[in-house]
């Protein structure tokens, strides 16, 4: 599948830098911005040097696995992650998830963050200002935030179903598993576009349930998909915050919510609200 290819591809002094030739292929993800030039995939590095250093060594790292993959990073011939603002890496091939592979997300997200266990928090963590890093904060009550008006209402109704909950078990985690863990036959998942967050594995499973109810036909089956953990409706209570104050912050404070958004918040959090209600009975 592609879409339509932007102004911006991969000039030939940066190929030349990582040793690929050939054309400028578009693909879907990667906001529209992701190419394919012979087997590697090259798209505009994502946040200052360092951080794109760090993730390309983590991955580096990461022991095989007999249960996901990861893209590997190409490295330019001097051994630099980023050369003219472009980073590159290995092609996977797949069909991102989450429709029909629910379970594969999930499972797939619980292997990869196994291997991430022992692996220290980066520090740049704290200096994220981005909408989304703004969003995991104010999701764990560590910042207030206003937001627009058309989120008000389910915003508040979520601060009212919060409850302090412990994060002893938190770690590295991908923050956006939902749509970014692809699927192909007689292949392992393969988990793209790592989203670095600190918190406990089962928020991000926690996420891929508030995406589904949120945007997808979730299968009811899997609002419980946690619930051996102690405090699993707090935590998808965290997540559609999450999502909700990631979306109000992402259109800014004079922006609108697109269309029927309210009402999926609305819903979503209606439906975790009655099942915290019925486990207080």
């Amino acid at each position: 599948m592609t879409e339509p290819l932007s102004n911006t591809v991969p000039p030939p002094a940066v190929l030349e830098a990582f040793g690929v030739k050939g054309d400028a292929v578009p693909l879907v993800g990667g906001q529209g911005r992701s190419v394919l030039v012979g087997r590697a995939v090259f798209k505009p590095a994502e946040g200052p040097e360092d951080e794109v250093e760090w993730a390309a060594s983590l991955f580096e790292r990461l022991a095989p696995s007999s249960d996901f993959r990861v893209p590997l990073p190409l490295r330019a011939t001097d051994g630099r992650s980023v050369v003219g603002g472009w980073t590159a890496g290995e092609f996977l091939t797949g069909e991102p998830g989450p429709q029909g592979h629910w379970a594969g997300v999930l499972s797939a997200g619980r292997a990869f963050h196994r291997a991430l266990r022992q692996m220290p928090r980066p520090d740049f963590l704290d200096r994220h200002t981005h909408p989304w890093a703004v969003a995991d904060r104010v999701a764990w009550g560590e910042q207030d935030i206003d937001v627009i008006e058309e989120l008000s209402a389910p915003f508040s109704a979520l601060l009212e179903l919060r409850r302090h909950v412990r994060q002893d078990a938190a770690q590295l985690i991908h923050g956006d598993l939902t749509g970014n863990v692809l699927f192909a036959a007689d292949e392992v998942p393969a988990v793209i576009d790592f989203s670095p967050y600190w918190r406990p594995p089962a928020f991000a499973e926690a996420i891929v349930v508030a995406d589904g109810l949120l945007w997808f036909d979730l299968p009811s089956g899997l609002l419980t998909v946690g619930s051996d953990h102690a405090d699993w409706q707090q935590l998808l209570i965290r997540a559609l915050i999450f999502r909700l104050v990631a979306h109000s912050g992402s259109v800014g404070p004079s922006g609108r919510a697109q269309p029927d958004e309210k009402e999926r918040y609305v819903r979503a959090t209606a439906v975790v609200a009655k099942r915290v209600k019925a486990l207080q009975r």
